[in-house]
């Protein structure tokens, strides 16, 4: 099973896999940003704002980490290590002839414009195109009205795919999206190929 490094590090950030022992910070930083991430997150359950979903969450999101099915990481800032700014996950992990994953992520409205969620994107993508879990391909997707979104994933160097039209329910209405992918050139076939 592939396996991906639980913490990775950049010049100002912790980027580090869930553990249950976060939900407390989960929930603060899903709170301060909850008007926010409305306009471009999908409706989400009533309890999501509680420490207990949050800690299942967290729970599955592990599982999942460790079974090479989807790597979520949890961003903090350098030297405040109990506040989470940010999260990024690599979701929908299939092998097979695909080898690809889906791209989601989200940074605190107070750090927009500084250049955080490209750092730790490359650090993220770098992991997931790594030896280690050898994805093919990272798929992400974009209301074509999140301007700082598209831009993040074209300084990347994600593709512009095409339109998906009424793709997902978003602050109630069936919402477009641009959707994206970058390839990785260093992809290396697996010996059961």
């Amino acid at each position: 099973m592939p396996a991906a490094r639980q913490e990775l590090l950049t010049d100002r950030l912790r980027c580090t896999a869930p553990r249950p022992s976060q939900a407390a910070a989960v929930c603060d930083f899903h709170a301060r940003n909850h008007a926010c991430f409305a306009r471009w997150d999908p409706p989400m359950p009533v309890a999501f704002l509680t420490e207990q979903f949050q800690a299942e969450r967290l729970r599955l999101a592990a599982q999942q980490f460790t079974g090479g099915t989807g790597y979520r990481y949890w961003l903090t800032l350098e030297g405040q290590p109990e506040r989470i700014v940010g999260s990024m996950h690599f979701s929908q992990v299939v092998r097979g002839a695909f080898h690809n994953a889906m791209l989601g992520y989200a940074l605190d409205e107070s750090l927009h414009g500084r250049g955080l969620m490209t750092e730790a994107l490359r650090a993220g993508i770098a992991e997931m195109f790594s030896p280690r879990v050898n994805l093919h391909r990272i798929q992400a997707n974009h209301d074509p009205e999140n301007a700082r979104s598209a831009a993040v994933l074209a300084r990347l160097g994600f593709r512009n795919e095409g339109l998906a039209r009424d793709y997902l329910f978003i602050n109630g209405a069936w919402r477009d999206h641009v959707m994206t992918a970058r390839t990785n050139p260093q992809f290396v076939p697996p010996a059961e190929w």
